[in-house]
């Protein structure tokens, strides 16, 4: 009896395991529908991307799919402002399903407290802006002004 013996690769090993990490496991709706329907699968987690712009602060989510009027809340709560809401399929699927849906919420920290009316939203094209404006107001750098003293007389000198 011959034996054949093969050579063990563990960088062939590495390789098989990211490969099974890449591939989704929704190949069968088997597997799909208990992880879809328990709210076990990893859902929708929007992008945000924020920045600055002068005083306020400027928030754009990428909601692609979803009615903001019916399914997205922008809520303001002391130095909270999040962002929540759902993305639905109303559609059965079976087989491959790379987009995800579910409820999702993101929230930020302003660095002050603003009135709710300084906040606006606004829905084009799959993309939620946000606006809070005058945020960044008390954070303006102040001018001091610079005074000279030496040889008995005080001069003043602006910066």
């Amino acid at each position: 009896m011959t034996t054949r013996l093969t050579r063990l690769d563990p960088l062939s090993l590495m390789d098989d395991v990211f490969r099974s990490l890449r591939t989704p496991l929704f190949y069968s709706a088997a597997f799909a529908a208990p992880r879809m329907e328990s709210g076990q699968g990893t859902g929708f987690v929007p992008a945000v991307d924020a920045h600055r712009d002068g005083e306020d602060l400027v928030l754009r989510v990428d909601l692609p799919g979803v009615d903001p009027e019916k399914d997205v809340s922008v809520e303001l709560t002391g130095l909270s402002l999040t962002v929540s809401g759902e993305r639905r399929d109303e559609r059965e699927a079976e087989g491959l399903r790379e987009v995800r849906y579910g409820s999702f919420s993101r929230t930020v920290t302003l660095p002050q407290e603003v009135p709710s009316d300084s906040v606006t939203a606004d829905y084009d094209a799959g993309v939620l802006t946000v606006r809070v404006a005058g945020v960044y107001s008390a954070e303006t750098p102040q001018r001091i002004q610079v005074t000279r003293s030496g040889s008995g007389a005080q001069e003043q000198i602006e910066s």
